[in-house]
């Protein structure tokens, strides 16, 4: 039996689009001599298609859609393989939410069945119990004889529920279980499982464990591409009843792998880079030219300071976009180093970008003008503070927004997660912009990532930019270091409380100095109106700021 793994970079919510993107992969797949096709989950509206299930046209525009792909197939390939597709389903019996999340079984020119996930995610990103009912796990409910061949068949969430892999299960049925239990001698899953740091290798393994625990086959068909914050890494995969990896679809890009399930692996699967920042340049040039292509922005301009983050940036963009496509715009003022501004136009030709260059000191002294006696009538006991050097990044985000305006280039923010954090960021200011592709990597990550990039284009980020000590560079001399712990020290402490979800009191027992830890997670709290209205980003980390952190605003902090 081969099977046809149709590796999908959908669109969520292009109805016809994503029908054609199934209809080329399975014309592909029959030519190379699968018998039956797997799509990713929601393949035909797109993974996480969100609160677009919530109006009813949408739904029935997408099975009308599928019936239509169903037929046009048929006509096509009279003889070619059945077809699961990933779709909403009505839910006809009166009771609970309004859909399925289902996997259709075309074949013939028809629907013939459906196949309805039992397990719903409400976790980080997730939220499908808001739209789904959860479909039957009991034993016979997701099987099909196919060929002589009973597979049994489970979307994403579906598999991630066995009792011997996990410590704490979060779901009391296993549908791969009831499925065995009702005779499957192999097993299907359609899944759009969202990229994290090291989960490929998780994945890999529970999949495996699956495979080998039940002495079955397993074919499973992942989502690929940047959908918003989310990016799916593919890497759809054919492992052996033995829990031996069979076949491997590529990471990172469109695929269609067709391979045989019962026999042996054709060819040694190629190995992967799986360290972190391998991962994460994938990720970020997917997700950034994902997110512009999709959202129908074909350029991007950044501010270019001479700093690592704007680098970093930059580097993903000339990738994600071609250099063509990419403005870094420099914009000194009085405490700008030449050092910066020689830095920046290094970066640009290295990375072969245009630049533009706006100095913004006429801009400053006019709004010092114009604010001057105001200042002075309302706070006549201060002098120069933050809100000076704050007006200096508003100019810079003004800026950039009015060239944005002007030539329909999307803006790139240049934040960090360790700055959006602690919230060492001016709202209106360098937090301006349509899209924060870094706003999930810390600062520690940002410079690992900065020397990966060097090893892949060297030298992309002139070394100088690497080495010298971060600055916001908004008054004489000035050093992140001042208003912050140093970056290692930072960054150990925010991946224990944002993304471990450790308290104080539990981070200070773990040996941290008590004082920076209060401090920080002070800083943190007060910040969350500031991410309240960021731009979005790419999520990189298992648990980041974006749709699965809901922390209130008006709250006492916690404990």
């Amino acid at each position: 039996m081969r099977i046809g793994l149709l590796q999908l970079n959908p669109k969520v919510g292009d109805l016809p689009g994503n029908a054609a993107r199934v209809e080329a992969a399975y014309a592909r797949a029959a030519t190379l001599g699968a018998e039956l096709c797997l799509t990713p989950e929601l393949a035909l509206t797109g993974y996480p298609p969100r609160d677009m299930l919530l109006y009813a046209g949408f739904a029935r525009a997408a099975w009308a859609q599928a019936q239509s792909l169903a037929e046009r197939l048929h006509q096509k390939y009279p003889h070619g393989p059945a077809l699961l597709l990933g779709c909403p389903e009505a839910n006809a019996t009166g009771r609970g939410k309004a859909l399925f999340n289902a996997a259709l079984w075309c074949e013939g020119g028809r629907i013939v069945r459906s196949f309805r996930k039992a397990l719903l995610p409400t976790y980080d990103v997730f939220d499908e119990a808001r739209y789904f009912e959860p479909g039957d796990a009991s034993a016979g409910s997701g099987v099909v004889e196919y060929r002589g061949v009973t597979f049994g068949v489970t979307i994403c969430e579906d598999l991630w529920n066995d009792k011997d892999y996990w410590p704490h299960r979060l779901y009391p049925v296993d549908p791969v279980e009831a499925a065995v239990a009702a005779g499957a001698c192999a097993l299907l899953n359609l899944s759009a499982s969202p990229f994290s740091l090291r989960k490929q290798t998780l994945r890999q393994d529970m999949l495996a464990t699956i495979a080998k625990k039940h002495g079955l086959p397993l074919a499973y068909c992942n989502q690929v591409g940047g959908n918003d914050e989310l990016v799916f890494d593919g890497r759809s995969a054919i492992m052996g009843a033995d829990g031996a990896l069979r076949a491997r679809a590529e990471g990172f890009a469109e695929d269609v792998l067709v391979a045989e399930l019962f026999g042996p692996a054709a060819a040694p699967v190629k190995p992967e880079d799986l360290s972190a920042p391998a991962e994460t340049w994938r990720a970020l040039v997917l997700g950034t030219r994902d997110y512009l292509a999709k959202c129908g922005f074909k350029k991007a301009l950044l501010g270019l300071s001479g700093g690592i983050d704007s680098a970093v940036v930059a580097a993903v963009a000339a990738e994600a976009l071609g250099p063509q496509n990419v403005l870094g715009v420099l914009m000194p003022s009085p405490w700008s180093s030449a050092g910066s501004i020689d830095d920046s136009l290094e970066l640009a030709r290295n990375l072969g970008i245009a630049t533009r260059t706006i100095p913004i000191e006429p801009l400053m002294q006019g709004f010092d003008t114009a604010l001057a006696e105001s200042f002075a009538a309302l706070a006549p006991e201060k002098g120069p503070d933050t809100t000076e050097e704050n007006v200096q990044s508003r100019i810079r985000g003004n800026l950039l927004m009015a060239l944005s305006n002007k030539t329909g280039a999307l803006l790139l923010t240049t934040g960090n997660k360790s700055e959006l954090a602690v919230g060492y960021c001016t709202i209106y200011g360098d937090m301006s912009g349509g899209f924060a592709l870094i706003s999930d990597l810390p600062k520690t990550q940002v410079y690992a990532l900065a020397r990966h990039i060097n090893t892949l284009k060297a030298p992309a980020i002139p070394p100088a930019i690497i080495d010298k000590a971060p600055s916001a560079e908004l008054k004489p001399d000035q050093k992140d270091q001042d208003s912050l712990p140093p970056y290692e020290i930072l960054d150990a402490i925010l991946a224990l409380h944002v993304e471990k979800e450790r308290t104080a009191a539990e981070i200070v027992a773990a040996g941290y100095d008590a004082d920076t830890v209060t401090r920080v997670c002070g800083l943190v709290k007060g910040a969350e109106f500031k991410r309240r209205q960021a731009a979005p980003g790419i999520k990189i980390a298992w648990r980041s700021f974006g749709s699965g952190w809901r922390m209130p605003l008006a709250a006492a902090a916690l404990p």
